[in-house]
């Protein structure tokens, strides 16, 4: 049986779970057994299914090539993984079952295979589901104690040609609806299958433009409120950055411009810094924060001025501000979240479309 014992790679980062079985392990059951115990079988989920070249990157640093195929997505029920023992944040979540088909299209056998670890199964909203590892097994047990549902393990070793499947379990928030699947790997862009019915907006993510009030704090510590205003996500160039030293993996990424207006509600000037606190998340599920270039007394990026007008925001005074981020290839913006600080700061979160509008 092959146990999985690493964490994931890809966004969503993996979360161990330890199975609670005994030296006699829990009796097998077959998704009838369950049916019939009251247990609802999984539900699957419209979903695109197209095969498409991908890469493997191993520990020996060589993208192999893969041909990955999702074939499966269904969303199971917490009960199914009652045996189990969760991590405290993943109690209360809804376990969806991701099957996916794997081909080695390279001319030699490829061994140490794991590309679960590079999936993810994203919410609407962009936010990654939790990706559920085992920690350990009991060789002796009668069951390797996933759900019925879920009992694929695939294969870490496959000869040129070869074919084979896994199960992978994603844990989403109760109500989050999920928008895709995605694949990332070192070796290739970022690929996406959409999940179908999944276009409309999330709980508690605000339409793209919307102004919503948000917490910071000022240069002293006080708290400070703000009415922040997304203006626009733009897509940009790496010719853009050509003045600056970029690393041999951020020239593989896409830009994007943000620009978010803030106008100080609050009772204190604060420093036109405000989109430090922000983050654009990619469809991926993929998190990425502002950008830092080091450009002391130059121009800067031209296409994204840090701050305008670059002075003080004093009370009732208004800021418009852009931040860079960087994206891999194909895989475009899907939100957009202001993190503030300070008694009563939450996160706001909007959609974020990249466009060309002002």
């Amino acid at each position: 049986m092959r146990v999985r014992t690493r964490l994931a790679g890809a966004a969503g980062a993996g979360v161990l779970m330890l199975l609670a079985v005994g030296c006699g392990g829990a009796p097998s059951r077959t998704p009838q057994a369950e049916a019939s115990a009251g247990v609802l079988p999984a539900a699957p989920q419209p979903m695109e299914s197209a095969s498409r070249a991908g890469t493997w990157t191993g520990s020996d640093h060589t993208a192999h090539p893969l041909r990955l195929k999702p074939t499966r997505l269904a969303l199971g029920h917490p009960a199914d993984l009652a045996h189990i023992r969760l991590d405290d944040n993943l109690k209360g979540l809804a376990p969806y079952y991701l099957t996916v088909s794997y081909t080695n299209t390279g001319k030699k056998p490829v061994s140490g295979l794991y590309p679960e670890r590079n999936f993810s199964v994203n919410g609407v909203d962009g936010q990654a589901g939790e990706q559920v590892s085992l920690f350990r097994t009991n060789p002796l047990a009668t069951s390797n104690g996933l759900p019925p549902e879920c009992q694929e393990s695939g294969k870490d070793t496959l000869a040129a040609g070869e074919t084979t499947s896994f199960c992978q379990i994603f844990m989403l928030p109760k109500g989050l609806k999920p928008g895709n699947v995605s694949y990332k790997d070192d070796g290739g862009d970022t690929l996406i299958w959409q999940i179908g019915g999944a276009r409309q907006g999330a709980p508690g993510v605000r339409p793209p433009h919307q102004p919503t009030d948000a917490v910071t704090t000022d240069g002293d510590r006080h708290t400070a409120t703000v009415l922040a205003t997304p203006k626009s996500v733009r897509t940009g160039s790496l010719a853009d950055l050509s003045r600056f030293d970029l690393k041999a993996d951020q020239k593989k990424l896409v830009p994007y411009y943000v620009r978010v207006e803030y106008r100080n509600t609050g009772a204190y000037e604060l420093y036109p810094g405000l989109n430090e606190n922000l983050t654009l998340t990619g469809v991926s599920g993929q998190q990425a924060r502002k950008m830092i270039l080091l450009d002391i007394g130059g121009p800067g990026v031209p296409q994204c001025p840090e701050a305008v007008p670059h002075k003080m925001v004093k009370p009732g005074a208004t800021v418009t501000e852009c931040t860079i981020h960087m994206l891999p290839k194909g895989d475009p913006p899907a939100s957009l979240t202001f993190q503030g600080d300070g008694d009563g700061a939450r996160p706001v979160t909007w959609r974020a479309v990249a466009d060309d509008g002002e």
